[in-house]
């Protein structure tokens, strides 16, 4: 009897347990749905697609002004977000290294290029502190791929595969002809190859082009992918980069279109820009004073230059069409909608004339565009690539450190928007993490984990009025700047002095108002000297500069 009460008292405990646990959940699952989440999820985790080019100036797409046909990144835009203020480091490697990272470049060990100088923050690869987002969405549940240009170590240890990617098909140092696999740069054999996953890859194709084998082997990585695994794919495009190659095919379409020359090109371009919202009507467009007015050129010198921009345009034509064939492919595989794709650049338009700088060059042969060339079209067209902006690539001026940015996402709300708020390359990562619902490992592999200083841009793509709490700071070659809300204040080596300029008024930079505001000036010096504190910048001096060949252009 005694038993028996003690089962009936015991199966009562049990449903009261039952009763609390079930209260419990139902409690829990109303709380989930009645909070507004930042972003709107689908039933799975999203695939992220990251697709960088190199070297493509502010106004190179249809979106942003260009008379270059990019039907399928106007389309991304039409469905999708553009950022108009959105920033990159100066030049290739210190940005490659922050979009992966989400790291200030000397704090990853990539301060100038990838080269080691022999100093904290100046190693030339990735350090282990510094998390790539291979690591972290592998670490995630992610697969993970990367094709295209790496530029941010070359030994063994320090390459994708060793970094958290499940596949590699590129190249490892900053540049690659796109027609063979012969060198180009005088250097270590990694300038000169193609690699696969970590072993050298020697191409047997006729119609080899290093564009289309780079979609060609993304689309390969996606669909090898298990259909219960959201995938993590970095396309790092070589395109537009030097050298200036293009296939016949796609330079037809451009000739005699660069005929007028680039002081006309840049004014219809700025036109454009304007009609887009992109640039406020009263803004002044930057002219370089190095640079001879297009009328005071010989018929052949004209010729000439004509045919590098057609080269070039034909460069960025190819790279659209093979991001259709990517979005395309996500369209018909029923992937695309539940897809992040983000596309930007790593910095504004080459300005360097790279067919004359014989210390890196190994060859240089045969008609440009052509497999044999080692030409680019320089600040002479690039000009017109960053209309209206100043300045160019490894500047810290507009035109070197401002680049398109286009994002879709799925739940999207508004499409075809410009959105004003401004960010910067190292918020990708947190932005993206945002979005996946991922955490940043506090530690990796038992290393503890360099803390992400980014900021998640989320709200500013949810229609909030988002703006960055923090400055964020520039510096490469000993030129710096820091950018603060509206104001930015830039200062070249070696003269060291701040100019100040409002982005609001005069984005392109033409009107220096530093004198007028010396508390402001004080406040982004101390900015800056913290921020370099912090991020193991060394001051630049003629002594750092003799640890390297690479010569900057004037800007």
């Amino acid at each position: 009897m005694k038993s028996r009460n003690n089962l009936k008292f015991k199966n009562i405990i049990m449903r009261i347990m039952v009763l609390v646990l079930m209260s419990f959940i139902f409690s829990s699952c109303k709380k989930g749905n009645t909070e507004k989440k930042e972003f709107e999820q689908t039933e799975n985790k999203p695939n992220i697609v990251l697709i960088l080019a190199d070297d493509m100036g502010f106004s190179d797409l249809g979106n942003y002004g260009s008379e270059i046909n990019t039907p399928s990144l106007d389309r991304l835009a039409s469905e999708g977000t553009r950022i108009s203020r959105f920033y990159t480091n100066t030049i290739c490697a210190p940005s490659r290294t922050s979009l992966l990272t989400g790291q200030y470049p000397h704090k990853a060990g990539i301060g100038f290029f990838n080269e080691d100088f022999g100093v904290p923050g100046y190693e030339g690869y990735l350090n282990k502190e510094s998390l790539t987002l291979g690591e972290v969405f592998k670490n995630g549940g992610y697969a993970t791929y990367m094709t295209g240009k790496w530029h941010v170590g070359d030994e063994k240890s320090h390459r994708p595969l060793q970094r958290g990617f499940d596949n590699f098909f590129g190249f490892l140092d900053g540049g690659a002809s796109y027609f063979d696999t012969k060198p180009l740069l005088k250097g270590p054999p990694s300038t000169a190859y193609l690699y696969e996953g970590n072993e050298v890859y020697n191409i047997d194709k006729e119609d080899f082009y290093l564009t289309d084998e780079l979609t060609s082997r993304a689309i390969d990585f996606v669909k090898d992918t298990p259909e219960e695994k959201p995938f993590f794919l970095y396309m790092a495009y070589n395109s537009p980069h030097w050298p200036l190659h293009a296939k016949p095919e796609d330079i037809a379409k451009y000739k005699g279109k660069y005929d007028a020359g680039w002081d006309e090109l840049r004014k219809l371009r700025f036109e454009n820009i304007k009609k887009l919202g992109l640039a406020n009507e009263d803004w002044n467009i930057f002219k370089d004073k190095l640079l001879p007015p297009w009328d005071s050129l010989s018929k052949d010198e004209k010729s000439k230059w004509t045919l590098k921009m057609e080269v070039y345009a034909a460069m960025v034509d190819n790279l659209d069409q093979n991001i259709g064939k990517l979005l395309n492919y996500l369209g018909t595989s029923g992937q695309l909608d539940n897809t992040v794709v983000i596309f930007l650049s790593d910095n504004g338009a080459e300005n360097m004339d790279v067919g004359k700088m014989p210390f890196t060059v190994k060859r240089n042969e045969g008609p440009i565009g052509t497999a044999g060339s080692m030409e680019a079209y320089t600040k002479n067209w690039a000009q017109v690539s960053n209309s209206p902006l100043r300045s160019y690539k490894s500047s810290p001026y507009e035109g070197g450190v401002a680049t398109p940015f286009i994002i879709r996402y799925p739940g999207q709300k508004e499409k075809g928007n410009i959105l004003k708020g401004g960010t910067h390359v190292i918020d990708i990562m947190p932005t993206l993490l945002n979005i996946a619902e991922i955490d940043y490992p506090e530690t990796y592999n038992g290393t503890k984990s360099n803390a992400l200083p980014g900021e998640s841009f989320l709200p500013l793509l949810n229609g909030k009025d988002w703006n960055r709490e923090k400055a964020i700071c520039f510096e490469w070659f000993g030129d710096r700047a820091v950018w603060m809300g509206d104001l930015k204040g830039v200062s070249l080596y070696p003269g060291n002095t701040w100019e100040l300029y409002d982005l609001a008024t005069d984005r392109t930079e033409t009107k220096d108002i530093a004198s007028s505001q010396p508390e402001t000036i004080a406040k982004m010096d101390a900015i800056y000297n913290s921020w370099a504190n912090t991020n193991g910048v060394i001051a630049w001096s003629e002594e750092m500069g003799k640890k390297t060949q690479f010569r900057k252009s004037p800007h």
